[in-house]
């Protein structure tokens, strides 16, 4: 193996903003917990609508009657199931927990990422941490994500999945290449992250998703001080599940200090 390039292990969004979000050494989250959770939901999100799973569909998630190999099926199922769709926001309410969370964290340690390491509170193990135990993986997303920083191009336009572009390959038609929502009254291409205009290169869309939920978890400053924040910004700029984890973390924020009023 190359050692100046990190091994690539592909990783899901939930399972690559969770190994980021944990700090090495200790296994406990960078983030509040419930920012880790409610980012986590979004990642979950952005995840089935990078496969072309789910779309946003004015302001509401829809199934798109894909069926994509994941290992989010549980989650896809409830989206296809509910009778009435529900907005982005709603469905990273329904979707947080800790459950969800020690899931992904529990896949990590199944693959030799992480470790679970049981922590004992008066006699009992009450808590899980989840340290390091291969860095390769999140050496590999940290170049990624350093290099999106850093060639991030102006005036980026969100890119297609390979779904999108395998439908306009097929001749299905603009229909086709709207897979994976659109944002309300934006068009098409405004629901994903940092595609470059022709003429310039844009990172690949899953790192770029990964970086908008960074950003919206407040995770983005602290792994990468020296970040020009205008460009993470833009790179990240439109994309609806950053958006609705944005929007959740503003409502908990809200509830948080009304009742510290009471």
């Amino acid at each position: 193996m190359n050692a100046e390039t990190p091994q690539t292990v592909e990783l899901s969004l939930p399972q690559a903003f969770l190994l980021l979000a944990t700090d090495d050494k200790d296994g406990k989250p960078e983030v509040p917990v419930f920012a880790l959770r409610t980012t986590v939901a979004g990642a979950i999100l952005a995840e089935l609508d990078l496969v072309g799973a789910i779309e946003l569909q004015g302001k509401h998630v829809r199934a798109t009657g894909a069926t994509p190999d994941t290992e989010l099926q549980h989650e896809l199922e409830l989206i296809r199931g509910k009778s009435r769709p529900h907005s982005a926001r709603r469905w990273v309410s329904m979707l947080e927990g800790r459950a969800q969370t020690q899931r992904i964290y529990e896949q990590m340690a199944s693959a030799g990422i992480v470790e679970h390491v049981g922590e004992k509170h008066l006699g009992r193990f009450r808590a899980a941490r989840y340290p390091e135990k291969d860095h390769a993986p999140e050496a590999a997303l940290l170049e990624k994500i350093r290099a999106a920083l850093r060639a991030a191009p102006s005036g980026l336009q969100p890119p297609d999945t390979g779904a999108a572009e395998d439908a306009a390959a097929a001749g299905t038609g603009p229909e086709a290449a709207a897979v994976g929502g659109a944002a309300e009254g934006t068009g098409p291409d405004a629901a994903r992250p940092g595609a470059a205009k022709p003429g310039t290169t844009a990172p690949e869309a899953r790192t770029i998703a990964l970086i908008a939920l960074m950003q919206a978890a407040g995770l983005l400053g602290k792994l990468f001080p020296e970040a020009d924040r205008v460009r993470a910004s833009e790179l990240a700029k439109d994309y609806w599940p950053s958006r609705a984890v944005e929007d959740e973390l503003r409502m908990i924020r809200l509830a948080e200090e009304e009742a510290a009023t009471l």
